[in-house]
């Protein structure tokens, strides 16, 4: 029997402007490229990490 991975939606919010370069890598890593952009992500410890490093960038939803 197959088990449901979780997933967590996350949508960019900010702008990279005038921020650190190791804060638009996570973005593009998490495939957000374009402010609004919304994504599925699996719920991973190191998806997490990422968001949380970008986390007034962007909007998460369980």
């Amino acid at each position: 029997m197959a088990t449901k991975k979780k997933t967590i939606k996350v949508t960019r919010t900010g702008s990279t402007i005038a921020r650190p370069a190791i804060q638009e890598k996570n973005l593009i890593g998490l495939g957000l490229t374009k402010t609004g952009k919304t994504v599925e992500l699996e719920d991973t410890p190191s998806v997490r990490g990422m968001i949380k490093k970008v986390s007034h960038l962007v909007k998460i939803e369980e």
